[in-house]
């Protein structure tokens, strides 16, 4: 027979952060105090923090970005002008 052994942890966090990593656990199919836990018996496992301060552009950059490269290749963007020719233009 098992006992019960949680405790509750009390951390202080700002309001929108909170929210937000609400959000995302959620999308996830996480619940906060699920992914906390989960982090917490990585830590203790492993015995070290990961911070990854990779950056994963967003779904509308990357359709963005989509956009602007089917552009590019239909050819209705203009071509690239050397600076000086630029600096003409504009001032002219």
């Amino acid at each position: 027979m098992t006992t019960n052994t949680k405790t509750l942890l009390t951390i202080k966090t700002e309001k929108t952060l909170k929210q937000a990593a609400q959000e995302v656990a959620g999308e996830l199919g996480f619940s906060l105090g699920t992914l906390v836990n989960a982090l917490l018996k990585q830590f203790v496992r492993n015995r070290e923090v990961n911070i990854s301060a990779e950056y994963r552009p967003t779904p509308e950059l990357i359709a963005s970005i989509r956009e602007v490269e089917e552009e590019l290749a239909k050819g209705l963007l203009p071509k690239a002008v050397p600076l000086e020719q630029l600096i003409k233009e504009l001032n002219s």
